[in-house]
């Protein structure tokens, strides 16, 4: 039994209350370096709560404003969790990865080549330009890929020699237990399946690591075969939003792939990587009801898809960066029963290999799953 199942009721809320409300940091050095900007969890800080760690919003509006104040951690590293001024619980910050202190031979340091999300998990963004970020019409708006490039945290990049090495590293200093690639969209039509193989490839001889790979829908099926075959343990192909209007509104250019052509590709990517090894994020908070957001997951689970719903994070420097977060409630209203389905169809991120799902740091849906 992992620390998620067993968490207490109260425990649970307060990771979900969190999660939407976000935190102010008396120490914003504590424990690993924030994330701000680019893709992934952004804005975010790694935070333990009872043994479990998820990333926590410390950046945003949202959280400048939070009632969730984390005093001084103490030497372990443990903080005191207020409401206001009442001490509600102790919260833990994860320690910086030994690897952040290494660089490749030419001096590209490991932390801008993969980053630790989570307590276990490798992440990097292989390719840090998007075509679709590339045009203000066409951009996701929620969408902060550009931003750590621009400000020097990364590389536009990152070479499958490169990645193999800081894997390596992570696995052997600190303990990494999979690995995340994902990818902005190149102008091509396998939509950056082609980068993700190379990568997994030159990674997986270097090391023994379970490997996400995620990207948008390649336009041929046959692009999943070889996903597998280069070493991708698992896939990702994320819709974000879960109704045409709102993707439409939010993701111009993304939402031109189409959502039949999502359930076609999760089809084809189940009977080539199995049940419960296909994922798909979905932003909870962009405009999409509880309702349908339910209605889309009890479909994608009946195709054998893991949906990781998160709730949505206003990034600063996005056009949604005053968007509002989803509340608690919201997020219960979705959570609670989708952990129910996700139960009863045996779908667990427990078994997932790798990946999102499998980390479970941005949503404690993992938690309702028990």
């Amino acid at each position: 039994m992992n620390a998620r199942e067993n968490l207490s009721a109260a425990s649970r809320q307060l990771m979900t209350e969190l999660q939407s409300a976000g935190l102010r940091l008396e120490s914003p050095h504590a424990g690993v370096a924030s994330r701000r900007g680019g893709a992934g969890p952004s804005d975010h800080k790694a935070v333990t709560v009872d043994g479990v760690t998820i990333m926590v919003p410390v950046h945003t509006n949202t959280a400048w404003h939070s009632p969730f104040v984390a005093g001084e951690p103490d030497a372990s590293g443990t903080s005191a969790l207020m409401r206001g001024a009442i001490p509600i619980a102790s919260i833990g910050f994860p320690r910086a990865p030994r690897f952040y202190g290494m660089q490749t031979l030419d001096g590209v340091p490991y932390s801008q080549i993969a980053t630790l999300h989570g307590s276990d998990v490798l992440a990097t963004t292989v390719l840090q330009t998007c075509v679709r970020y590339e045009s203000r019409r066409k951009a996701c708006r929620f969408c902060a890929i550009g931003q750590s490039l621009a400000a020097g945290r990364t590389i536009a990049r990152k070479t499958p020699q490169q990645l193999a090495e800081v894997a390596r590293a992570a696995v052997l200093l600190d303990g990494v237990k999979h690995m995340v690639l994902t990818t902005g969209t190149p102008p091509t039509s396998d939509r950056g399946a082609q980068i993700l193989c190379e990568s997994a490839f030159a990674i997986k001889a270097a090391v023994n690591l379970p490997i996400q790979a995620q990207c948008e829908p390649p336009d041929h099926d046959l692009w999943f075969e070889r996903m597998k075959a280069s070493g991708i343990d698992t896939l990702g192909m994320h819709l974000e939003a879960v109704t045409p209007e709102v993707r439409e509104r939010i993701m111009p250019g993304k939402a031109s792939v189409p959502l039949a052509r999502y359930m076609e590709a999760f089809e084809a990517a189940v009977a080539v990587f199995g049940r419960g090894q296909v994922g798909t994020y979905i932003l909870a908070g962009l405009g999409d009801t509880a309702e349908a957001i339910l209605e889309t997951s009890r479909e994608l689970i009946g195709r054998g898809v893991y949906p990781f719903v998160v709730p949505f994070v206003p990034i600063s420097g996005t056009p949604l960066e005053d968007h509002p977060a989803p509340t608690p409630a919201f997020m219960r209203s979705v959570l609670e029963p989708l952990g129910a389905m996700l139960r009863a169809a045996n779908l667990r991120s427990a078994d997932i290999k790798a990946g999102c799902g499998k980390c479970g740091a941005c949503s404690s849906l993992s938690s309702y799953e028990v």
